[in-house]
């Protein structure tokens, strides 16, 4: 064989084992993320597993679980996590609260 047929081909050897390991490589480093985002969240006797960079409108765990905040703070008190969650976003916001906010919002537009 020509020196440069045996230079191609160790090159595109070399070249598709790189590619293999970078690809197995970051595999790996997305589990591991994955596995760092997992948070356990315990109420009273109940413990939810859920991932915490994840769209929380997905998961109807969520949406079951009360807040953990309603023995601190009366207005999440009957509020699920997701609705929590809401309220949480509403407020950061700046979204009205109540219908009576809703209410006096639309009058000062009108005016």
């Amino acid at each position: 064989m020509k020196k440069s047929t045996i230079g191609l081909i160790s090159a595109s050897v070399l070249a598709g084992g790189a590619l293999a390991y970078t690809v197995a490589s970051r595999k790996k480093q997305q589990k591991e993320e994955m596995e760092h985002k997992v948070v356990t969240i315990q109420h009273e006797d109940k413990e939810v597993k859920v991932l915490e960079d994840t769209d929380m409108r997905n998961s109807e765990k969520i949406d079951q679980v009360e807040s953990v905040e309603a023995d601190q703070d009366p207005a999440e008190k009957g509020l699920t996590l997701l609705d929590s969650a809401y309220r949480a976003e509403w407020q950061a916001n700046g979204f009205p609260q109540t219908h009576k906010e809703m209410k006096e919002l639309e009058e000062e537009e009108v005016k």
